[in-house]
């Protein structure tokens, strides 16, 4: 039975460590490209040389051409600028749009059946150009970014409580930037509610560092972005897709009515499988933490607004 095929868009950092990820879980054979010539060539040769020390039987395969990339199950497209000290990820909308779009047109020629996951900033305008520039079923285009913003939150609360990361179960939703809006009520210590273990001053200011959780990095890297969070939880979604394992992640899908938001791509709790987003899940959220969500969303609808502009 042949291997599943995915593509990672984009060279750099992210996206060379999405595919490393891929490979060294074996979950898919992959294609890196890049428009930079020799640089998916040359880390694609690296990573192979380590299959023997690593143990793995997938391949990857780096290209600067899309033909390579035919047939593709799975696109993660992490192609873009990436931020710099000071820069907001909303500073990066027009630059990044013009690439994303582009990779879109690529990928929609070659990979006519895939399931794109969107990693680009800003995230949701990105995922939700991606949506429409390609003309594919609203399933099939998702965006990673609550998983990243999970995975900080539970690391911050594992760090305040001194307990294992294991048990953490942590949820963010809306849209991946400063309005973001981590649940408290919706997080969780071994089933254990965290608004339960911790106070209210303490979770407050761990919301604040979620939010703000990119630029802390950025400001101490200075020359880059985070990658391995966001490459390890891009990863988390398409291991959900190619095994069909129905996870319920936050995810950028496209919400259609769901928490008072129509016809946008904002961060929802949803169902993630074979065919991409299988369901957005509907929870009962508090007052604030729904106007918080509904806020997020406009955050995102004004971004998209001005795309089109």
């Amino acid at each position: 039975m042949a291997r599943k095929k995915v593509t990672v868009v984009g060279a750099g950092f992210v996206g060379s460590t999405a595919a490393q990820r891929i490979v060294e879980k074996q979950l898919a054979d992959v294609v890196l490209i890049d428009i930079v010539e020799g640089l998916p060539q040359g880390k694609a040769l690296d990573m192979m040389q380590s299959a023997a020390v690593e143990g793995f039987d997938t391949h990857i395969l780096g290209t600067n051409d899309y033909a390579d990339t035919a047939n593709s199950d799975v696109v993660v497209i992490t192609a873009g600028i990436a931020r710099k000290p000071g820069m907001s990820r909303d500073d990066l909308l027009n630059t990044n749009a013009g690439i994303v779009g582009g990779v879109v047109d690529q990928i929609v020629a070659h990979s006519p059946d895939s399931i794109l996951i969107i990693v680009s900033n800003p995230l949701d305008v990105m995922t939700h150009l991606a949506w429409k520039r390609s003309g594919f079923a609203s399933n099939r285009v998702f965006g990673m970014a609550g998983v990243l913003d999970s995975a900080r939150y539970a690391y911050f609360i594992a760090e305040a409580l001194g307990c294992s990361i294991k048990d953490v179960r942590a949820m963010v939703l809306g849209g991946h930037g400063d309005t973001m809006v981590p649940v408290p009520h919706f997080t969780t210590v071994n089933g254990v509610t965290l608004t339960e273990l911790l106070p209210a001053d303490t979770i407050e200011a761990i919301n604040d560092r979620t939010r703000n959780g990119g630029a802390e990095i950025v400001k101490h890297l200075k020359t880059g972005s985070a990658y391995y969070a966001p490459s390890a939880s891009s990863v988390a979604m398409v291991e959900a897709v190619l095994l069909g394992s129905n996870r319920l992640l936050p995810v950028c899908a496209l919400v259609n009515g769901q928490y008072g938001i129509d016809n946008l791509y904002c961060g929802v709790p949803a169902m993630v499988g074979a065919n991409g987003v299988e369901r957005i899940i509907e929870v009962g959220l508090s007052q604030s933490d729904l106007a918080a969500l509904q806020n997020s969303a406009m955050a995102v609808k004004e971004l998209v607004g001005a795309l089109k502009g």
